[in-house]
């Protein structure tokens, strides 16, 4: 087990009304598509009114290399990493003291928009004091599902190691992967939806005397995890790799697979542990976009309010890839919604095609 005891953020720095990215997508796909004006509206139905990006406008209207928009990538990565992982150790609405780098035992890093060896974590390890021992944890290549999976793999180390305090830094600089030479309806698709993102979170195992960190009156703890794998379904999302970079694989059929998918996988996942789906009060879901929040709730039965923090999640900052669980979660931790001894599903699907949950549980620090 391992509980959540905070999330900090860092905001690129570059806010992007939704109405703003219409007229870019309508002078690059017009030449493409005749029917553009109707596939337009995409971008005004899909209940994104903001997003942000590292970049201006300017820079995205402007072809680069691969070499220039990876850099361009590193550079920002090691930048909003950093103030993340900063703002996360420091956050005084969640943490009675700050946690010192020094006190971190792993850092699990997940991104699956751009490259760089030695990994991004390393990079930040030079520019914070964290210890020379801390364990490095480096997941590359889950995309959407990737934050809900380093929250699992982080729970699996605190279960391990009882003692420790980890971290999970998220980076998603999803427009850097725009390509302009792709008039596909994916790439159209990925370019109403897609955002930069980038967060972080602390965990602690169940030796860690969370009363004496947490200002929290009630704390989530992660009960367990549950991966499930779709074979066969590597066309469902990811990325063709080019030599101009990345280029989106993003499935018309994703809202659906969902639909006829994940129930079952969610009640094989919940009668392993003797919970009945209306148990769970909370839904902590990755918002995708509209659809996959409708297939969402359509395919396991949740009332509005289950899903209205990822809808505000979605609303204000876009699809940010893995790092968009956590801006959840931070909603959540906030708010204080959630009650002593309620049950949650944190969930997220990603390229494989797979899903990640976790089954987290709120309990009185002590």
């Amino acid at each position: 087990m391992a509980y959540i005891l905070s999330v900090g953020k860092s905001i690129p720095p570059n806010q992007m009304p939704q109405d703003a990215t219409v007229e870019f997508a309508k002078e690059l796909f017009e030449g493409t598509f005749k029917d553009i004006n109707r596939l337009l509206p995409a971008f005004k139905n899909g209940d994104i009114e903001s997003r942000q990006f590292v970049k201006n406008m300017d820079w995205y209207t402007s072809k680069h290399s691969f070499e220039d928009k990876n850099n361009t990538y590193i550079e920002a990565a090691v930048t909003l990493g950093t103030e993340a992982i900063v703002n996360c150790l420091t956050a005084k609405q969640f943490l009675k003291r700050d946690i010192g780098c020094e006190e971190i035992d792993a850092i699990f890093f997940i991104s699956s928009t751009g490259i760089s060896t030695p990994s991004i974590d390393a990079k930040i390890m030079n520019q914070l004091p964290f210890k020379d021992s801390t364990k490095r944890v480096p997941i590359w290549g889950l995309g959407c599902a990737g934050g809900a999976s380093g929250l699992s793999r982080a729970h699996d180390y605190c279960k391990a190691y009882p003692f420790a305090k980890v971290i999970v830094v998220c980076v998603e600089l999803c427009s850097l992967t725009f390509q302009h030479d792709d008039l596909s309806k994916s790439n159209f698709i990925g370019t109403s939806l897609f955002a930069d993102g980038v967060a972080c979170t602390l965990l602690a195992g169940e030796g860690i005397k969370i009363k004496e960190l947490s200002s929290l009156k009630t704390v989530p703890n992660t009960l367990s995890t549950r991966s499930t794998f779709m074979k066969d379904s590597e066309d469902v999302m990811g990325w063709d790799i080019k030599n101009n970079g990345f280029y989106v694989i993003f499935s018309r059929d994703i809202p659906s697979i969902i639909k006829n998918w994940l129930k079952q996988t969610v009640a094989d996942y919940l009668q392993e542990e003797n919970i009945p789906l209306k148990q769970i009060k909370h839904f902590l879901a990755h918002p995708g976009g509209k659809k996959v929040l409708q297939a969402y709730q359509s395919s396991l039965g949740f009332a509005d309010e289950q899903l209205q923090v990822s809808k505000k999640v979605l609303k204000n900052h876009g699809n940010m890839s893995s790092a968009t669980v956590m801006y959840v979660m931070e909603e959540y931790l906030n708010s204080r919604i959630a009650a002593e001894s309620d049950l949650g599903i944190i969930a997220a699907l990603g390229p494989g095609f797979c899903s990640e949950l976790l089954l987290v549980e709120w309990k009185t620090a002590v």
